[in-house]
């Protein structure tokens, strides 16, 4: 969890905040999603988290997806903005946040994969006909429906 969001909380408590995040979808050459099952709800997600102060976004996505999977992004390309109603989320810890997501794709990339243990459980690549979005982190599912609907079966 980045500073900001950490210091934010300290004044407001569990309270709902805006929440502007960066994440990235990494897609091998197979067509395969590369997730995580998250250490907080056990469920599984792409790379991503809080922006912070004066960070670019596509700093904070490629930052992210380092910090959480152990690869660089050499391209990212922007996918998707996920906001509203069906991502307002209530943490396991009772922290509640209205998220603004900036989604991207990264095909190209390097890097050893590795979990970061503290927010990950463990990492695996997806076929999308194997992504069931009961199995996705409530607040992503959304993003990853409309990928699935535009790429199931495509390689």
């Amino acid at each position: 969890m980045s500073d900001y969001i950490l210091d934010l909380r300290k004044l407001v408590g569990h309270r709902t905040i805006m929440q502007c995040a960066a994440s990235v979808i990494v897609i091998n050459e197979c067509g395969q999603l590369l997730l995580g099952r998250r250490t907080d709800n056990h469920m599984w997600g792409y790379s991503g988290g809080s922006i912070e102060i004066d960070e670019k976004v596509e700093d904070c996505a490629r930052r992210e997806l380092s910090e959480e999977m152990g690869l660089t992004a050499d391209e990212l390309e922007f996918f998707y903005i996920n906001s509203g109603p069906d991502v307002h989320y209530i943490y396991p810890n009772g922290d509640e946040v209205s998220n603004i997501e900036i989604v991207f794709l990264c095909r190209k990339y390097h890097g050893q994969i590795k979990r970061q243990e503290t927010e990950m459980e463990e990492l695996r690549f997806f076929s999308p006909e194997e992504i069931d979005l009961e199995m996705i982190s409530p607040p992503i599912r959304p993003v990853l429906r409309q990928y699935l609907s535009r790429n199931r079966g495509e390689r």
